[in-house]
């Protein structure tokens, strides 16, 4: 009998789990409170409703085998309710730490692993305490609910700290020092409900406007520093025992040595060119790692370039996709979201077929062909 697997969220990141579960043998059921999210027209059952509704969440739980998410910012309540129904993995607690900005870097800062001085504040006069002791430049960040750049602000020396903290408008934050670093990378690792890890991938990443701008992999960096970066994602997944995938986002700094800077259960945005780049992409490893399959190790297809394809371009309606599509090199994966907005992620590039130096030469000539596309960050070059 097949294991019908339930997924709360039906975003990009369902769409392409649900993708890689049916690949596998087993069903899907969403839980979305959007009916036009995308991956609905893919599972084989959905529910649409508020994650507060618990009728439809009892209806979810008595459908499903297992639960896993394609997002944290799922209410506690939700998960724990759920997870007295049904396995949910990863579990509430682990969600719980990853979702909560100031929970998890107090995980990380008793563990002994590296990050960014930081501090709490709940109030005006406890960021003008913390600025004093962390000095500027520094970011504010609301404790929950941050994503893609959203609910934070970057403190410069002159900053109007009264205007700051009315605009963030949140009775909770965090205040993290400012890294001056070389570049970003991420490792995604699986562990399985044995504990068994394997690390997916590791990638460099280049952000714009607090957006992953694009990914290259692998990643551009001294293997020593790689070695460091997978060890440490193994041991950040066993303190946390997680079950699924985390992705751990590090910041690499002039001398080598590395800050962490965000966590997340689940698939990400950054490990999108596994699809391609990998014989197991990291959407199949999260559905074996909470089914109790294998998780061999995957072999390397191709170096690859992933660029997030915004909202932005469909300001004049949907671009035609020729100009993406004509290089054999180039992958192109389009969400079916009904509604672009500047920032939303509406789909996903990927070039394969060639070296990574390569590949960013024919990924920025695509770009600079396709208008809006031109501009572009700079290229760490390691």
């Amino acid at each position: 009998m097949s294991i019908n697997l339930g997924i709360l969220g039906g975003g990009q990141l369902g769409q392409m789990m649900t993708k890689a579960a049916h690949q596998m043998g087993y069903q899907v059921t969403i839980y979305d409170t959007n009916p036009d999210a995308p991956a609905l027209s893919l599972a084989d059952k959905s529910i649409t409703a508020s994650f507060q509704e618990e009728e439809a969440l009892e209806r979810f739980a008595s459908q499903v085998d297992l639960i896993t998410l394609e997002f944290e910012n799922i209410p506690l309540s939700t998960l724990l309710f759920l997870e007295k129904r049904r396995l949910l993995f990863p579990s509430a607690a682990v969600v719980r730490s990853c979702q909560d900005r100031l929970l998890e870097k107090n995980f990380l800062f008793s563990h002994g692993f590296p990050v960014a001085p930081f501090e709490e504040v709940v109030s005006l006069s406890s960021l003008q305490e913390a600025l004093e002791r962390i000095g500027t430049p520094s970011i504010l960040k609301t404790a929950t609910l941050g994503y893609d750049g959203k609910g934070q602000i970057t403190l410069e020396a002159d900053a109007d700290v009264i205007s700051t903290w009315r605009e963030l408008a949140t009775s909770r934050a965090i205040l993290e020092k400012k890294i001056a670093f070389d570049c970003e990378a991420s490792v995604i690792v699986a562990r399985s409900q044995g504990g068994k890890m394997i690390v997916c991938s590791t990638q460099e990443n280049i952000h714009r406007d607090g957006i992953l701008d694009y990914s290259i992999f692998p990643a551009r960096l001294p293997e020593s520093i790689l070695s460091t970066m997978e060890a440490m994602g193994k041991e950040i997944a066993e303190a946390l025992s997680v079950i699924g995938l985390l992705t751990i986002e590090f910041f690499v700094l002039p001398d080598g040595s590395l800050f962490i800077n965000e966590l997340a259960p689940r698939p990400h945005n950054s490990g999108h060119h596994t699809i391609e780049s990998l014989s197991i992409s990291q959407f199949e490893y999260a559905i074996a790692a909470i089914t109790g399959q294998a998780l061999p190790p995957p072999e390397k297809r191709s170096d690859a370039v992933m660029v997030n394809l915004l909202g932005d371009l469909w300001s004049q309606g949907e671009p035609d996709w020729k100009g993406f599509c004509a290089d054999p090199h180039a992958h192109l994966h389009l969400y079916g979201k009904k509604k672009a907005a500047p920032g939303r992620k509406m789909g996903h590039i990927t070039f394969v077929g060639a070296s990574k130096e390569k590949l960013l030469e024919i990924a920025l000539e695509v770009r600079r062909a396709y208008g809006k596309l031109e501009s572009i960050n700079p290229i760490h070059q390691s």
